[in-house]
């Protein structure tokens, strides 16, 4: 979706993955599941958060839940935004445009817009 989008990015098949490759290319945003194989969203947020290389980059996790508690658990550990599947593609885009800019705002001390070819995970 997000490529259909003009966003490059890259996929990870599981938390450990994506944790190195967030260490690795420091995308723009990182997007993740909470049910992922070994570690779990939370945990990946949390190992994401305590990293100097990565506690910046901002974080939205996907869940097939709608429950209160996912959603509060996710920010409580450090996330920056919650999706709810299943995905909508305007709430996906939505999210992704705010993040960036704010991430763009914080990195350049400016408030110039976000370009949409940034990266992601």
């Amino acid at each position: 979706m997000l490529e259909q989008g003009r966003y490059r990015t890259l996929e990870a098949i599981d938390a450990e993955g994506g944790i190195e490759m967030a260490k690795m290319y420091q995308p723009d945003m990182i997007i993740m599941d909470i049910l992922m194989p070994g570690l779990n969203g939370f945990q990946a947020t949390r190992i994401l958060r305590k990293d100097p290389l990565t506690r910046a980059i901002p974080i939205v996790i996907i869940s097939g839940s709608e429950q209160a508690t996912e959603q509060y658990w996710s920010l409580r550990l450090g996330a920056n935004d919650f999706i709810a599947k299943p995905i909508r593609r305007g709430e996906l885009f939505q999210k992704v445009e705010r993040h960036l800019a704010q991430r763009e705002q914080a990195v350049l001390g400016t408030t110039t817009a976000a370009s949409p070819l940034g990266t992601g995970l």
